[in-house]
């Protein structure tokens, strides 16, 4: 048996790089996060569902602008710089 035992926190002491969502905080977070919601859809359904098509007319742009990155993000579709493919006037290579 060791004479030698630590009496402050348990565990080694986190990174500065480490995640939010791990510590106590975050973890607290979710919770409260996930019984505000459970209770949201129990007790208040129809204000509920009655945002619901607002609410996914409000998730087209944010997708558009998420997953494009923002404007300027359509470069990646195989077209060259000028919006048309080569060859693309019924010219022949």
């Amino acid at each position: 048996m060791s004479a030698h035992h630590q009496h402050g926190p348990s565990g080694p002491e986190p990174a500065a790089g480490d995640s939010f969502w791990r510590s106590r905080a975050g973890i607290a977070f979710t919770v409260f996060a996930v019984a505000a919601a459970v209770y949201l859809l129990f007790e208040h359904r129809v204000h509920v569902l009655g945002a619901l098509p607002w609410l996914l007319l409000l998730l087209c742009p944010l997708m558009h602008l998420f997953m494009h990155g923002g404007h300027g993000g359509h470069g990646g579709h195989g077209g060259s710089p000028g919006g048309r493919a080569q060859g693309g006037r019924g010219e022949v290579s």
